[in-house]
């Protein structure tokens, strides 16, 4: 997700809403299928063509099967978005500059630095051992076209928010048949220089620029018309690629095949073919036990909760839970319920650790404001507020709350599990004098209705990166437009603050200010934050499952039968 701070950053919300349904679908823990957005009878085809891709492949070396739950969208590193599914089936085709490592960390992938020259331009350093599959170094060249084309309004993608670069209009595109864009320069063969139009933090730079820029090849596609390029079917098979893998077969309902780049510059792979397999939550522990699925991932793949201990149990895999990022959160309308004593009754009503402990068997935990403790700036001292249904009472009574009035909640149909969950907070609301009347709809028209206001409360999982969550949390909190509609000056200045400083520790001061704000005037609130199960068949070596990272070094991956 992408945010700026001040106006520029307000005027990024129309854009921002369109990628901001990634953050709510990367992971659906206890969905029964993908999001609730797969219509039923797709299920059994999918898994069917999976099956013949790997059948096909049978014979030619060591494979590896992923499954899926999330949706792919498209390869193409032009009509890049924040879905991370699409950005991890396609960066291992074409290598993000840089990526997030399983401790959270930046690790160089196709850079080998990036650096802060000062608050508004940072120099990026491809690797001197980079090379296309073709021989031909990566360049600085490779960059800047590729950067150029995401700016294009030709092309048309606004997601990647580049209006914070010099040279690029407020909506995110330079003039029609530009050909350089100017706060994206190359400085020598191997480094790029950055310079956006306001300050900005090198840690928001890294998550939100470095991490979805894949460079591609100039040299092969560059005579290309830029109206083809977002339907070239190179990109579907593409021949000359940065990374580990190449495209073989392409189904972005059902599968995607890979076969190994033996001429990638970090290392031929080990695994000779990789599929991803996209099937329904309820088929991985079948394909788990049968070995038809090899692994699975944190974020792109939903376990249901009911499976997770038929899935522990099983003999020939390996379970481990991610940290907890995934955050179902409570979003209320605060132009519609104006008073800060009814929202905190809201809150106060709800027994969270009821939620966490019945429906996710303890695998999450509860916490106020955005940050979960996986986060490097979690404020530990800020204690959660505790069920207190009386407390909630008098609240409502200090405010004059109408018994009579009902408020819309709207919630996502495609997961069951915060179903469950809805049912039990509107009978706890009750209980103190809230009707609440659910509205269950798909995830598509829940990012509908987010955007257009018309709820009392609303909730989603929402993935808030847990080493940059400034963007999605400005654009949350900002103001009039927001899916809260609220703000404050103290919220504010934190924030503006966020965006300019590198330093953890003041980072952990400036959102706790945040968080201690949400807790005390609850905008929003999570109702739990949940660690996901990610299952591994025990012949796979050199992998781990893990929120982030998982594809970093896959040319390391083997099998030990």
């Amino acid at each position: 997700m992408k945010h700026t701070k001040g106006t520029a950053g307000r005027r990024a919300g129309r854009f921002l809403a369109l990628s901001l349904s990634a953050a709510m679908v990367l992971s659906s823990a206890g969905c029964a299928g993908k999001g609730g957005s797969q219509p039923s009878g797709q299920a059994e085809s999918g898994q069917a063509a999976a099956g013949q891709t790997q059948s096909a492949a049978a014979g030619s070396g060591k494979i590896v099967n992923i499954g899926v739950t999330s949706s792919l969208n498209t390869l193409n590193p032009l009509l890049m978005d924040g879905v991370e599914m699409n950005k991890y089936a396609t960066g291992l085709m074409f290598l993000p500059l840089v990526e997030l490592d399983q401790n959270m960390e930046f690790e160089g992938m196709l850079a080998d630095s990036v650096t802060a020259e000062d608050e508004r331009n940072f120099l990026v350093h491809i690797d001197d051992k980079a090379v296309w599959s073709d021989g031909t170094p990566v360049t600085a060249d490779d960059v800047v076209y590729t950067a150029l084309r995401l700016c294009s309004p030709v092309i048309g993608n606004p997601a990647m928010m580049y209006y914070v670069f010099e040279g690029v209009g407020d909506n995110g595109f330079v003039e029609e048949g530009a050909d350089h864009v100017e706060g994206i320069t190359r400085v020598d063969d191997k480094t790029v220089r950055f310079t956006t139009k306001a300050p900005m933090s090198l840690i928001t730079f890294n998550s939100s620029y470095a991490r979805y820029l894949m460079p591609l090849p100039k040299h092969v596609i560059g005579d290309i018309d830029e109206k083809a390029l977002t339907s070239a079917p190179w990109f579907s098979r593409p021949d000359v690629v940065s990374g580990p893998y190449k495209v073989t077969e392409f189904d972005r309902d059902h599968y995607v095949s890979y076969e190994a780049n033996k001429d990638y510059w970090k290392g031929a792979p080990k695994i000779e073919r990789l599929n991803i397999k996209i099937v329904e939550g309820s088929q991985l522990y079948a394909g788990l036990k049968s070995g038809e699925i090899d692994i699975t991932q944190n974020t792109m793949s939903t376990i249901p909760l009911e499976d997770y201990e038929s899935v522990a149990a099983l003999e020939n895999v390996e379970v481990s839970y991610g940290d907890p990022i995934t955050n179902q959160s409570v979003f209320i309308n605060t132009a519609r319920i104006t008073d800060t004593k009814v929202r905190q009754a809201m809150l106060y009503a709800v027994d969270r650790n009821q939620l966490l402990e019945q429906l996710l068997k303890g695998n999450g935990e509860v916490a106020d404001g955005f940050l979960s403790s996986a986060s490097p700036y979690f404020d530990s001292t800020l204690v959660p507020v505790s069920y207190d249904p009386e407390k909630a009472k008098s609240l409502l009574a200090q405010s004059g709350w109408d018994q009579s009035k009902s408020i819309r909640f709207c919630i996502d149909s495609g997961d069951s599990t915060f179903v469950n969950a809805a049912s039990v907070i509107a009978a706890q609301w009750a209980a103190v004098g809230i009707k609440a009347d659910i509205q269950t709809m798909d995830i598509n028209t829940l990012m509908s209705t987010a955007s257009s206001g018309d709820f009392d409360v609303l909730s989603v999982q929402y993935t808030y990166p847990p080493v940059d969550p400034y963007a999605d949390v400005a654009w949350l909190l900002g103001g009039q437009g927001s899916w809260t509609g609220y703000t404050r000056p103290e919220v504010e200045e934190a924030l503006s603050n966020v965006a300019l400083t590198n330093d953890k520790d003041k980072l952990k001061e400036l959102y706790g200010i945040v968080d201690r704000s949400v807790q005390e005037d609850v905008p929003m609130f999570s109702a739990y934050i949940i660690k996901t199960m990610a299952a591994a068949n025990k012949r796979l070596t050199g992998v781990k499952p893990s929120v982030y990272g998982f594809f970093n070094h896959v040319e390391q991956w083997d099998v030990s039968q």
